[in-house]
């Protein structure tokens, strides 16, 4: 197969089942945002290699899930509406979510303040991962109606999940977090 096709020259691309629409399309944008997501986190997970923290086997295990699952957002999204979605979103995803948030989410320090995104590659990179869901959560928002309200319920809780993930590598790299300064 070949990676060029030469059919999006003009600016047009094809959704799930074959139609084309502009490359600027509401839907492109939601689901190449989370394509974007996808990347950054994978980014982040790139960053590990070489560190070693007890958790991170199960940390990586929990994105490799999670860039699977966003793999298959984006393939949601791309299916037009009134056509059948092959792989949906479930309620157990996001329940699943909800779960790491708590299990990471004990092991840090409650925080009294807001902290800066940043700390080590990897944490920096999951806070950015965050804020791409968060744009990627908008531009579903943007489409309106025939969104599966799961995969509005899943970014939210995404963005969450990678804002833990970020505290907690830069926690065990021995990353301090910076508040705001006071002006």
């Amino acid at each position: 197969m070949k990676i060029y096709t030469k059919t999006g020259d003009k600016g047009t691309t094809s959704l799930v089942y074959g139609s084309r629409v502009k490359k600027n399309d509401p839907l492109v944008e939601a689901y190449g945002t989370c394509d974007e997501a996808n990347t950054m986190i994978g980014l982040g997970v790139g960053h590990l290699n070489g560190e070693f923290f007890e958790q991170k086997e199960a940390l990586c295990e929990i994105f490799h899930q999670i860039q699977t699952i966003l793999f298959h957002v984006g393939a949601e999204l791309a299916t037009p509406a009134g056509k059948e979605v092959k792989w949906k979103l479930e309620e157990e995803h996001i329940t699943r979510l909800e779960t790491w948030i708590d299990e990471y989410d004990a092991e840090l320090q409650p925080l009294s303040n807001f902290i800066l995104p940043g700390g080590h590659p990897a944490g920096a990179a999951f806070h950015v991962a965050r804020t791409i869901v968060r744009r990627a959560e908008r531009n579903v928002i943007a489409i309106g109606e025939g969104v599966s309200p799961n995969v509005l319920a899943y970014l939210n809780r995404l963005s969450d999940f990678l804002f833990v993930a970020a505290r907690f590598v830069n926690q065990q790299l021995g990353s301090k977090e910076k508040g705001l300064h006071a002006e």
